[in-house]
């Protein structure tokens, strides 16, 4: 795991020090391909949000409007999201 974290720190923070000996070494750890290849998407996908949140000045929601989003997901759950998306679809 450790090897893995290292690998991803490597990737998220200096992509232009990347190379086979980075692979390699965590090979060497006894991490199998596939879960390296695992890693590093799951690593793309979390650094691709975090740059677009920047980029579009998106906010982290207070505890206070967590509270409330959680409520209405209890309350109905994610089957709300499909007569919304109609709408938006409609809207276009």
């Amino acid at each position: 795991m450790r090897a893995t974290l290292g690998l991803l720190e490597k990737v998220t923070l200096a992509p232009e020090g990347m190379g086979r000996a980075e692979i390699e070494a965590v090979r060497s750890a006894g991490v199998s391909d596939q879960a390296i290849s695992d890693a590093l998407h799951v690593c793309f996908c979390f650094n691709l949000i975090d740059r677009l949140a920047d980029a579009f000045g998106w906010h982290v929601q207070t505890a206070d409007e967590f509270g409330k989003d959680a409520k209405v997901l209890l309350k109905r759950g994610y089957q709300m999201i499909g007569p919304v998306r109609k709408r938006a679809l409609a809207i276009r």
